[in-house]
């Protein structure tokens, strides 16, 4: 058993900067003990390993405005951060039309197994990080960095970017604004996914405290190489500094949420 895998990566930063960077898919890597999951590695390269692009331009983000990152090591195969822990797509078994073998016969001391290991430390992670933040004085917004494939059952998805939230528009207004304000960005408000998610890692640490929080999808092919992250930080960067401006987003509050009553595990 390969215990030196460390479920998380963390991007030193300020904790008064008062941004705290998310990326919750931001690897495909595998601890040895579970090979590939029986996939081919042409499968674990595909967005249904990770968000490709992502982890790239949530390092960009925390270095450029001097802010902490926590980040994902594993792939979203083996446990998927960003699902409660009651959830039934917490360990897919079949993942845009590909059967995952190594997830197939998963019983419930497996289950609790990768929980402990990967999925947990994460969550701990952030909260011991927002609590550092916000004994700082400064109380911290959450942008969670994500990409979305162009394609998706064969339709391609016109949208370059999206904000996704649920209740609390304080963040995901401004960066929705921001971004149409190029006419050449088509940005989804809540499309292509909506982002009220039962125990999802926004309601979880954004709602649940009341503190600002977003995600952001980009499309996978606009952050491929080097070239489209940068490009992408600098705009995202661009429109998170109008933002962050606004004293409104340091205030905790209390929202609720679209999904409706909630038991965090």
């Amino acid at each position: 058993m390969s215990l030196s895998f460390a479920p998380v990566e963390r991007i030193a930063g300020a904790d008064d900067a008062g941004l705290l960077v998310l990326v919750d898919h931001a690897s495909n890597a595998l601890p040895s003990e579970y090979g590939s999951l029986g996939l081919p590695a042409s499968e674990l390269e595909r967005h249904i390993g990770y968000d490709i692009g992502a982890r790239a331009v949530g390092v960009g983000l925390a270095r450029h405005f001097g802010a902490p990152a926590l980040m994902t090591t594993f792939s979203r195969l083996l446990i998927d951060p960003n699902r409660g822990d009651d959830d039934p797509t917490l360990i897919m078994r079949l993942s845009d039309g590909a059967v995952v073998p190594g997830n197939a016969t998963v019983d419930d001391d497996e289950r609790e197994r990768r929980l402990a290991r990967f999925w947990r430390p994460y969550h701990a992670a952030i909260t011991h990080q927002i609590d550092r933040m916000m004994d700082s004085g400064r109380v911290p917004v959450i942008f969670s960095m994500h990409s979305y494939t162009p394609i998706w059952r064969g339709v391609p998805r016109p949208w370059h970017c999206a904000v996704l939230w649920d209740s609390d528009a304080r963040l995901p207004r401004p960066l929705i604004d921001g971004l149409r304000a190029d006419p050449l960005i088509v940005c989804g408000d809540n499309e292509p996914y909506d982002g009220a998610l039962r125990n999802d890692t926004m309601f979880r640490h954004g709602t649940s405290r009341g503190l600002a929080h977003a995600i952001v999808e980009v499309r996978q092919d606009l952050i491929a190489d080097a070239a489209g992250v940068d490009v992408w930080v600098r705009r995202l960067a661009g429109v998170l500094h109008v933002a962050l401006a606004d004293p409104a987003l340091r205030q905790v509050q209390n929202h609720g949420s679209r999904t409706g009553p909630v038991t965090l595990g």
